[in-house]
């Protein structure tokens, strides 16, 4: 009975540490086996990870938890809102700036979030008063995080595949924290669901929402700017619109996030720049530029080359003469990757300037990949120029 009470006691003590800390949510209960690996296994099995091989690797460790630490015997199920403001239409819809999902905008919530688990480890440590072991996760270890946080009630699965509070919507960031102690569980209550509403269904301009709560990562736009080291496919480009990493479109059509809160964390709040920034600008970044710019930044994760593939599209998307100049340089650019999608992208813009930069260039590069690009976007102008006359 006293060891009963005394976990009861531990669990409100934590409780109110992590809250105290900034995470909204929080959900206690015992390691057990995951009870949707059949379901993610079949995922896998489907193709829909891309070229992320890395989930393959995991997925033995995902069957339970417990594998991850020996003798685990509690998870805590944190999640954080990271939705700081809102962004004015007329400039969302400005092509000639780039769209950052908004979880970028700040700091590397990797970093912010793994230094308030360390925070709590602390915390736990007093409030146990016992050595333990344990481990702390930020969407990197090997876990099946949004079950665990939807079965300690931190939300449902949308038809979106992301996790949905009733109350704070689904602009969550979720952790979590292993203990190799038991404490007494805490489960919050569940309430609402998606119904009827295919909302973030039929706004997905890439139709990567398959099915209900299913996801082909291979046609996500976050994939494809993030995750993706390769060419972006062809048939794909268009419908990119002017996302250069990530993409918000299905939470922010979702009802759930209408009421949504602001965020107060220091580190998720925007840099300026990063908000919807001109494309042009970001075209001609030099490595130290890119370095300097997005410095404790989560772009930093697709490197220079795989930013200014982004932006390439989102130039070729806009169609404008005036990213010319900035494309009539980067067709230079020393990555191959860049003036690929630079080349894809002079050859949307129908004008004649576009055919001499195309043809000037096809005659120094000596990459096939990227000559084939260049040929294909030359092949495309006179298709267009043919329509028009």
């Amino acid at each position: 009975m006293k060891v009963e009470s005394a976990s009861s006691k531990s669990t409100a003590q934590i409780l109110e540490s992590a809250q105290q800390l900034g995470f909204e949510l929080v959900g206690i209960q015992p390691i057990t086996p995951s009870q949707t690996i059949d379901v993610y296994s079949e995922w896998l099995q489907q193709g829909y990870a891309g070229k992320m091989g890395y989930l393959h690797h995991h997925l033995e460790k995902k069957v339970n938890p417990a594998y991850l630490l020996p003798q685990a015997k509690t998870i805590i199920s944190l999640a954080i809102n990271y939705h700081t403001q809102e962004i004015p239409k007329h400039q969302k819809n400005n092509s000639a700036l780039g769209q950052i999902s908004c979880y970028a905008w700040g700091d590397d919530y990797h970093q912010v979030i793994q230094a308030k688990l360390q925070q709590l480890y602390q915390k736990i440590s007093t409030i146990i008063q016992e050595q333990f072991a344990y481990r702390a996760y930020v969407d990197t270890g090997p876990i099946l995080e949004r079950e665990y946080a939807h079965r300690a009630g931190l939300g449902w699965f949308g038809k979106h595949s992301n996790l949905i509070h009733w109350k704070i919507g689904s602009w969550l960031f979720l952790s979590e924290i292993l203990l190799d102690v038991p404490l007494a569980s805490h489960q919050l209550p569940m309430k609402g669901d998606c119904g009827k509403c295919t909302l973030c269904i039929d706004a997905c301009p890439t139709d990567a929402i398959v099915a209900d709560k299913q996801v082909d990562s291979q046609r996500c736009i976050s994939y494809l700017t993030i995750e993706l080291k390769e060419s972006i496919p062809k048939e794909l480009r268009s419908q990119m619109g002017n996302w250069i990493f990530g993409c918000d479109i299905c939470q922010e059509v979702c009802p759930w996030n209408r009421r949504a809160p602001i965020s107060l964390e220091k580190g998720f709040q925007a840099r300026s720049q990063n908000v919807t920034p001109h494309l042009i600008e970001l075209m001609t970044l030099t490595q130290e530029q890119f370095s300097q710019r997005f410095r404790n930044s989560p772009i930093k994760r697709t490197k220079r080359r795989g930013f200014l593939r982004n932006v390439a599209i989102a130039l070729g998307n806009w169609k404008s003469p005036l990213a010319l100049s900035a494309l009539k340089q980067a067709i230079h650019d020393h990555e191959p990757l860049v003036r690929e999608h630079v080349a894809w992208a002079i050859g949307q813009i129908q004008t004649q300037e576009s055919k001499e930069i195309l043809k000037q260039a096809i005659l120094v590069e000596e990459d096939q990949r990227v000559k084939k690009e260049m040929e294909f976007a030359l092949k495309q102008l006179e298709i267009e120029n043919t329509l028009a006359n």
